[in-house]
């Protein structure tokens, strides 16, 4: 059996009803937790593959990133990032997390999911 990806907390930007999380995990990827997205406009400009999904996350989540070892300054609004919303908001697309040893380490609303993406591919937005 697969161990279970770790997920460490680097971050939130919460409200009473809504919790965008930033994970670091021990896989050198990122889990992102964010609001579903249900703008049908968004959505008809993305082709999203099934085994993936699009969480919405205010920017300033991503200044977390800071808590393991990455500038968070964003250079290159370049996927994961697939659109920036009027209000500054990013649209991220990431592998959907499915995995019920991952899912228990977070508390996720019925309005959120969450998304897997390499560390990589989020150090590219940064530059790094």
């Amino acid at each position: 059996m697969d161990k279970t990806m770790q997920l460490r907390f680097l971050g939130k930007n919460s409200t009473p009803t809504n919790s965008p999380t930033l994970y670091a995990t021990d896989q050198d990827s990122y889990v992102i937790q964010g609001w579903i997205v249900n703008d049908e406009a968004i959505l008809a400009q993305l082709a999203v593959p099934n085994d993936e999904t699009i969480v919405e996350v205010p920017a300033a989540l991503l200044e977390h990133l800071s808590l393991d070892g990455l500038d968070t300054t964003m250079r290159n609004l370049v996927p994961p990032i697939v659109h920036v919303k009027e209000n500054g908001n990013y649209i991220i697309q990431g592998r959907r997390v499915t995995d019920a040893g991952v899912l228990s380490q977070m508390s996720i609303p019925d309005h959120e999911t969450c998304i897997h993406v390499s560390r990589s591919a989020v150090s590219v937005l940064v530059g790094g």
